[in-house]
């Protein structure tokens, strides 16, 4: 039986990337049967500033000015979206700071986030943190399919799939999310490196099993030891196959209240080029 997708949760800002967002929530809804909901998040404008005195009421009104505007632009976004034809969606928004946590909690109640990658042109215009999609997928636990900023979108999303396998906890919760995705694509390739595997003995559990019983027939890409610029080949492998969706787990650690990026993760977060649906 084929797996599928309930909710899916897509972050809207007032970006011209966010009708990416929308549309590909839409298309992937329609293909799952899936709920769609869209969450405006955008930090207000004064949170930004630094305290000061000078700062008055005429300011003030000028920032509620623009964060009105980007309201209005996300709201009519959506709206035209909905005008086109497909699965019809719902609006809900985040108008106070801090927006990560009120969306990670959203996003309990999601089997699929939307969201988009940090486009370091517009950091200082969007509202939106440049962390926004690592923390709310480590605070919310939840998978994350994220677009690139730049390039066209492929027709549909999850047709030819790559899967970056190591066996870790990450790539594993990666490839348990994706599997609706997987069951419906036309090809599916594993890229795997060489990894620290527990000695079992008997009939031992592995990826390429796992897949079959879920009725996937991957083609398999023994690629040795893991090199440094991991991040790079990923990408690279990815455009050698003309994949249109990579699965891979996003690797970090806290320190200092700090949310630090695995270098590999780091690099396809900020040099992707097609689609990336990620766990942690």
């Amino acid at each position: 039986m084929n797996a599928s997708l309930a909710q899916l949760l897509v972050h809207l800002d007032a970006s011209p990337q966010a009708v990416h967002r929308l549309e590909a929530a839409r298309q992937l809804g329609q293909a799952q049967g899936a709920a769609v909901t869209a969450l405006y998040a955008v930090t207000p404008r004064f949170v930004e500033l630094p305290f000061s005195p000078e700062i008055g009421p005429g300011i003030a009104a000028a920032l509620r000015d623009i964060d009105d505007e980007l309201h209005r632009r996300a709201r009519s976004a959506y709206e035209q979206s909905l005008a086109t034809p497909g699965i019809p969606m719902t609006w809900a928004e985040i108008r106070d700071d801090p927006i990560m946590a009120a969306f990670a909690q959203q996003a309990f109640y999601a089997d699929l986030l939307v969201l988009g990658q940090h486009d370091p042109s517009s950091a200082s215009s969007s509202g939106v943190p440049s962390d926004f999609v690592e923390s709310v997928m480590t605070d919310s636990g939840k998978p994350a399919l994220i677009l690139p900023y730049i390039g066209m979108l492929p027709r549909m999303i999850g047709e030819n799939v790559v899967i970056a396998w190591k066996p870790t906890r990450e790539a594993a919760l990666a490839v348990s999310a994706a599997m609706p995705l997987l069951q419906r694509a036309r090809r599916v390739v594993v890229l795997s490196w060489s990894g620290e595997d527990e000695r079992v003995e008997g009939k031992r559990l592995d990826l390429n099993g796992f897949l079959r019983l879920h009725g996937i027939e991957a083609l398999w890409h023994e690629q040795g030891e893991e090199p440094e610029a991991l991040g790079e080949l990923l990408l690279s492998r990815a455009f050698d196959f003309e994949a249109d969706l990579l699965v891979m787990g996003c690797y970090g650690h806290s320190r200092a209240r700090e949310w630090v990026l695995g270098g590999t993760s780091r690099t396809v977060l900020q040099s992707m080029t097609l689609p990336v649906l990620m766990a942690h």
